[in-house]
């Protein structure tokens, strides 16, 4: 013998299924808005997929040993700019503190914004490479034709020689691609005359 199911409690049935579906999409959405910037925390923390770390000091430990690394430069569609490492590569002492210039020009005859992406290869070195400055770290902006030299700061970790999947490292590459941004907007400034009737 069959009962048959009381209307109220079928209907609360339905109102759950369907919030527990609505707070599924919700959420869903949430985690693909959230992805791209943990990821990218992740990637700078671990240096996962070739990230370089950035580093407010220089290392107080210089070995010894070497490491060549050289320098690539790429822009991307619709950034109209002539991109290009000062010198393709040097030897470094791992943990010196070194700086080298790249150099970029504004081919076009309107001021253009850009921001530049990077990594190291191979990459498992990218948590070894510590930057102290870079011109990556904010957008640049060149007016019609002109050409700018920006500085890079970085030294090789020491630890790098420790670690077995790094030891072996005689190479590595900085990569940097710059890609076309709207410029950010200032922050707007009170006017002098409404500051003076304030006071």
């Amino acid at each position: 013998m069959t009962t048959s199911q009381d209307p109220q409690q079928k209907q609360r049935s339905n109102g759950a299924i369907v919030g527990t579906c609505i707070a599924f999409v919700v959420g869903m959405t949430g985690m693909a808005y959230a992805a791209v910037p943990l990821y990218d925390m992740f990637c700078r923390v671990t240096g996962y997929n070739g990230t370089t770390q950035r580093v407010e000091q220089a290392s107080d430990v210089i070995l010894d040993e070497k490491v060549k690394v050289t320098f690539d430069a790429n822009t991307s569609g619709g950034l109209p700019w002539e991109f290009r490492p000062v010198q393709r590569d040097i030897d470094v002492r791992i943990g010196e503190t070194v700086q080298v210039m790249y150099r970029a020009k504004n081919l076009s005859s309107k001021p253009t914004t850009g921001q530049a992406s990077f990594n190291v290869t191979p990459m498992q070195a990218g948590a070894y490479f510590n930057k102290v400055q870079c011109f990556c770290f904010t957008e640049t902006t060149l007016q019609p034709g002109e050409e700018m030299e920006m500085p890079v700061v970085f030294f090789v970790d020491p630890d790098m020689v420790k670690a077995v999947e790094t030891k072996d490292i005689k190479t590595l590459t900085l990569s940097y691609t710059f890609y076309p941004r709207e410029p950010s907007k200032p922050v707007a400034q009170v006017k002098t005359g409404e500051t003076e009737n304030k006071l």
